[in-house]
């Protein structure tokens, strides 16, 4: 018997039953007992967790616990994790019973058994039903053996050392920010910084290795992290990586990071299958990461089940989760619910106690903001399409808001490197200045390619056959109808056809809707007063203008010729616009148009009148 500080107390197989039994008699002033016979790896890990955690401490049970395979377990195993759930129920009822095991046992679940014993079926059910159920759903104790197993049991009495407070992120496929307290390492660290020396010289409360990998090895740049453990004998027939041939490993030896030796109270492998089921690992259980962090003396080891799509989002959602003492496994799989219909880490390791640990996030909802799609749809529209020709003055600028438009459509960034509100600010002020560019551009030339939309679109679209009776702003009736675009750059187009006034107005999906409203004539050397009648698509600003043909221009006076309002949707909103006739005017009919531009798209509507010479 040998005991490390007062917190572990290593002992033999026959032994851990009376031990167990003096440990929970008197949890405040025994040290828990950890069985290593013949597994010098595990003294070794015993030693290590000295520099991580204090005395012992009382875990907070979860509710509901199952052991897998009893017999398998050294004696006084089971009786060491009976505290760690409130209710045990035998294995039997995994697979018996009326209906699924989570519906009859709701609530949060523990089970214990050896890795051999953690199959597709039944853990993939349990998975499934717990990981958007109860907070905390799915907790595993596990080994690779039974002495593995009693280890991990034990390490959920530690309590750990306030002093271990170290964070980190080690990064191979991603750049991200570097909030205050993580230390955060990417391969432009790898290629100037000992991070084998940063990673086994620290004593880490939480730490993530992020990046490529398979059940035997996280890749960062030139380091791995390598699951082998040389203390476990290989089992004869089964697949093993090169060094199991005899090869060398496929990265330099001399840069390797065991797992078993990191000094971590939580482990976090972000790696496509770090930890997958007994039946689903493609090598010998000597090479896993997963069993090597668990012989190791992190307390909690959160891995991933088989594939995901963990990048920035998962990253920083980790982060967040660390700095906030949030649970890392409902944060990543919260962070990926908007991305995989399945839970993509496990647990192994028990959760924070409720009422200090904060509650799980909601899954996350990885769509753009709606502004974001909509601006790219139409920022596409107008780059793809031959409507702007290549020395358009708007070109280099609307080029380069896609180029952002795109990186905040992509997951990777979205919602990672800023919120939903920063990005949306952000875009919001790219689209006013390019709203007012628009709006500048039409009222100085009408005639601008801009304005041809309605017929680049309508020629490359089909009637839709859905036609809506409206009324004109004549006050006859009118038939409203859309053209929808037949190619992915070509955008839908609504209009309003009046008899008497023809095409009165034009607009593409979800932007503004216009009415003119005016007397049918104005005298020459008089004014006509015009209501444009706006309704917005969304709140915010809108560029509005009014114009007159090329040949009225010169005989006209347009008071204002663009304005600014701040709209409400839903809202009808008048604007006023003035138009001043000159003495020499022709008497004839004429037409005016109003504009209204909005995150890049111009709706427009055309009114008819008459110039009349002086009443008497």
């Amino acid at each position: 018997m040998n005991t490390v500080a007062t917190l572990f107390r290593t002992v033999g197989f026959g032994q851990l039953p009376d031990a167990v039994r003096e440990f929970l008699a008197s949890p405040g002033g025994t040290p828990v007992p950890v069985p290593v016979e013949g597994r010098a790896d595990l003294e070794r890990s015993v030693e290590l967790a000295a520099g991580l955690y204090t005395g012992p401490c009382s875990p907070h049970p979860l509710d509901v616990g199952v052991v897998l395979g009893e017999k398998e377990l050294p004696e006084g195993t089971v009786e060491l994790a009976r505290p760690l759930a409130r209710t045990w129920v035998a294995e039997e009822e995994l697979s018996g019973g009326d209906g699924p095991f989570a519906a009859r046992h709701p609530g949060t679940l523990l089970v214990v058994g050896c890795y051999d014993r953690l199959t597709l079926d039944p853990v993939r059910e349990l998975l499934l039903a717990t990981y958007r159920g109860a907070e905390h759903g799915l907790t595993v104790l596990s080994g690779r053996d039974g002495a593995s197993v009693a280890w991990n049991v034990a390490k959920q009495y530690a309590a750990p050392d306030p002093g271990v407070g170290a964070l980190g992120l080690f990064t191979d496929t991603d750049r991200p920010p570097r909030p205050d307290g993580v230390r955060v390492f990417d391969d432009r660290d790898f290629e100037r910084v000992d991070i084998q020396t940063e990673i086994l010289g620290t004593r880490w409360r939480r730490v993530v290795f992020q990046g490529h990998g398979k059940d035997d090895s996280v890749n960062l740049g030139e380091f791995t992290i390598c699951g082998m453990n040389p203390s476990v004998p290989a089992r004869p027939g089964l697949l093993g990586p090169r060094c199991a041939y005899g090869l060398p490993c496929y990265k330099p030896e001399d840069k390797l990071v065991p797992l078993n030796r990191v000094a971590a109270v939580e482990l976090v492998l972000s790696a496509c299958n770090s930890g997958p089921l007994a039946d689903l690992a493609l090598y010998d259980p000597k090479y896993q990461l997963l069993l090597n962090a668990l012989d190791g003396p992190a307390r909690t080891v959160v891995s991933a089940v088989s594939v995901h799509d963990s990048d920035r989002p998962e990253n920083v959602a980790w982060m967040r989760a660390a700095t906030g003492g949030a649970d890392s496994v409902d944060a990543l799989n919260a962070s990926l619910a908007g991305s995989h219909p399945y839970p993509a880490f496990m647990r192994f390791g028990l959760p924070g106690a409720p009422g200090r640990a904060p509650a799980a996030p909601a899954p996350a909802d990885h769509r753009p903001d709606p502004l974001v799609l909509t601006t790219g749809r139409r920022l596409t529209a107008l780059l793809a399409s031959d409507l702007l020709p290549h020395h358009h003055p708007l070109r280099p600028r609307l080029t380069k808001l896609a180029r952002k438009v795109d990186l905040w459509a992509a997951r990777p960034t979205h919602l990672a490197d800023r919120s939903r509100e920063e990005i949306h600010r952000s875009l919001s002020a790219d689209l006013q200045s390019l709203d007012h560019a628009i709006a500048e551009l039409v009222a100085t030339n009408p005639e601008n390619e801009i304005m041809n939309y309605p017929a680049h679109f309508g020629d490359r679209s089909s009637l839709d056959p859905d036609v809506r009776e409206v009324t004109c702003h004549c006050g006859r009736p009118a038939q409203e109808f859309t053209r929808r675009g037949l190619l992915p750059y070509v955008l839908d187009t609504t209009c309003v056809v009046c008899m008497r006034c023809g095409d009165v107005t034009f607009r593409v999906p979800d932007a503004p809707s216009l009415l003119a409203h005016a007397a049918d004539e104005a005298e020459r050397g008089g004014v006509l007063q015009v209501r444009a009648a706006l309704t917005a698509a969304r709140p915010g600003p809108v560029r509005m203008g009014l114009f007159v043909p090329t040949y009225l221009r010169e005989d006209t006076t347009v008071e204002p010729v663009t304005t600014k309002i701040r709209a409400t949707p839903g809202r009808v909103e008048d604007v006023v616009f003035r138009v001043r006739f000159a003495p020499s005017t022709a008497p004839q009919a004429y037409y005016f148009t109003v504009f209204a531009v909005q995150d890049l798209a111009v709706s427009t509507a055309r009114r008819h009148f008459g110039v009349v010479p002086p009443r008497a």
